[in-house]
């Protein structure tokens, strides 16, 4: 199998039936989707394919074959994240983090789609991503702040 995950092509030996979260985080050691409810309700496991938010733990690895995987690991770099992972940070936006990895990435999709979201573009973006820990107001300040850096630096080949 031959998987094209954060700009970099993987040859494996896996299973086309094996979940995509398990092959992310067991077989290339990625850990930003995390394992949550494994029917695709949660959003800890969201991944970008192809630019557009997709449950990674109820998606067969078969299925995302000749499709860009983008993970959270991929985003950024040591040193130097990702607007949006900037903009958690800079908004204190998680409490366990648990539910990052899915807010994270939505928020990527969504900017992609609307550089400008109102607060209730980005209420429907985030609402199918479960978190408990009651960061629900930070969360859509990081969506804001992530606009406004997102809006201030030019777009890398290949980052999305």
């Amino acid at each position: 199998m031959r998987l094209h995950v954060n700009g970099q092509v993987h040859d494996l030996d896996v299973p086309g039936s094996a979940p995509l979260l398990q092959v992310l985080r067991n077989d290339l050691g990625l850990n930003g989707p995390k394992y949550g409810c494994g029917l695709g309700e949660c959003g800890a496991c969201l991944v970008l394919l192809d630019g557009v938010p997709a449950r990674a733990c109820c998606i067969p690895v078969a299925g995302v074959d000749g499709r860009k995987v983008t993970t959270l690991d991929g985003l950024g770099r040591p040193g130097q994240p990702h607007p949006v992972q900037q903009a958690f940070i800079d908004c204190q936006a998680a409490q366990c983090g648990y539910c990052l990895n899915g807010m994270v990435m939505t928020t990527v999709a969504l900017l992609r789609r609307h550089p400008q979201p109102t607060e209730a573009q980005a209420r429907a973006a985030l609402s199918h991503n479960l978190c408990r820990c009651g960061t629900h107001l930070e969360i859509l300040a990081a969506v804001q702040r992530a606009a406004q850096l997102s809006a201030a630096v030019p777009a890398s080949p290949g980052v999305p």
